[in-house]
């Protein structure tokens, strides 16, 4: 039902809000809301496309054979012995 709250929402009912929120906070009150809420969505959109470009290098980065064998090494090695007498 909510929703067809939001489908009968035409210029008219927009309008009417925009004088509403002018005559309640003012001119100068709702231009600083706006430069404020368009400056919070810049500021998203670059951090969100830079986040994208610090992810792409690590994806695209090949590994080298040398690296999967050091690997591999380390998963076949056994554990150390537990030759230190430790109580809890």
């Amino acid at each position: 039902m909510p929703a067809l709250v939001f489908q009968q929402i035409g210029p008219l009912e927009i309008g009417l809000i925009i004088v509403a929120l002018l005559l309640v906070f003012g001119v100068s009150r709702v231009a600083d809301i706006g430069g404020a809420l368009g400056r919070s969505i810049r500021e998203f959109r670059r951090e969100a496309r830079d986040g994208q470009k610090e992810e792409e290098p690590a994806k695209l980065e090949p590994r080298s054979e040398a690296k999967v064998e050091s690997r591999s090494e380390e998963r076949e090695a056994p554990p150390p012995p537990d030759s230190s007498p430790m109580t809890h």
